[in-house]
C-alpha cells in the first residue's frame, strides 16, 4: 500500500510538472517544481507572501471565480464581457469600463422636485468619508427648466437642487474625487517616467505597436512642439 501512495504522488507531481511547463512556462517555484499549476497551491497563503515570487502570463489566462487584489492593477484596457442578453447561446457582449486620471466615483439618479421646483438629493451615508471637489450635472424631464441649478452644494451626504418646474422630474449625476485613507497613501500618478522603477524601463513598449520609427519619430515631433509651446507662454 505504501508503494502505491508513493507512486501516486509521484505521477501527480510528474502531471503538475508537465502542466506547468506549457502553461506557465516562466513560473518559477522553489524546490525545482512549479506548484502554481495545480489549484492546492492557491489555497496556501504563504506561497503568496513570499515577495520574491513573480509569474509573468504570456497567455490568455482566466479565472473563474472571485479575485482580490490588495493593492493596485495596471492594464492597457479593461472591459467587462458577459453572454449576450439577447443571444446567449451565440454571442458575447463586451463594455469597456470608464477611466480618468483622477480617481473618481459616479452617482446618479432621479429627483422629483416639490411644489417649488426644488428638491434635496441625500447621497449614501460614506460619501463625504469617501469623496472631494463635488461636481455637478442636472437634466430635466419633459421640457425645459432654464433656470435648474444647484441651489446649495453638497454638504452632509446631501445637496438640494432649484429653479427647477414645480413637480418636474431631473435626472442627476454626482462625482466625488476619492480622499480614503488607502487613496492618499497610494494616489494615481497619470504621468511618469520609464525606467527601472516603472513597468517598463526607457526605450521599452509595453505595446510592441510604439515600437516602430514613423511613430516614435511622431512622437518626438510632438513632444517638441508642445515644450516650444509652453515655453513660449
Amino acid at each position: 500500500m505504501h508503494v502505491r501512495k508513493t507512486t501516486r504522488v509521484r505521477f501527480v507531481a510528474f502531471v503538475m510538472a508537465a502542466a506547468c511547463s506549457l502553461i506557465l512556462p516562466e513560473t518559477v517555484f522553489a524546490g525545482g517544481s512549479c506548484g502554481y499549476g495545480e489549484s492546492a497551491y492557491y489555497a496556501q497563503t504563504l506561497y503568496y507572501a513570499q515577495g520574491t515570487y513573480i509569474t509573468k502570463f504570456t497567455t490568455t489566462s482566466s479565472v473563474v471565480g472571485n479575485l482580490t487584489v490588495t493593492g493596485n492593477v495596471y492594464k492597457g484596457a479593461g472591459s467587462f464581457v458577459i453572454d449576450h442578453p439577447l443571444d446567449p447561446a451565440n454571442k458575447l457582449l463586451y463594455h469597456s469600463l470608464v477611466e480618468a486620471p483622477e480617481v473618481k466615483n459616479f452617482y446618479d439618479g432621479i429627483a422629483t422636485l416639490d411644489k417649488n421646483g426644488e428638491a434635496v438629493v441625500r447621497l449614501p451615508p460614506y460619501f463625504d468619508a469617501l469623496n472631494e471637489s463635488v461636481r455637478y450635472q442636472l437634466k430635466p424631464y419633459g421640457a425645459p427648466m432654464p433656470n435648474l441649478h444647484v441651489k446649495t452644494e453638497e454638504k452632509n451626504n446631501q445637496f438640494t437642487i432649484g429653479g427647477g418646474a414645480p413637480l418636474g422630474r431631473v435626472s442627476w449625476q454626482v462625482t466625488g474625487i476619492r480622499h480614503d485613507a488607502y487613496i492618499l497613501a497610494n494616489p494615481n500618478i497619470p504621468e511618469i517616467d520609464k525606467g527601472p522603477d516603472a513597468a517598463v524601463d526607457r526605450g521599452e513598449y509595453l505595446y510592441e505597436g510604439y515600437n516602430n520609427s514613423f511613430v516614435v519619430f511622431f512622437a518626438s515631433l510632438w513632444q517638441g512642439v508642445m515644450s516650444n509651446f509652453s515655453s513660449q507662454q
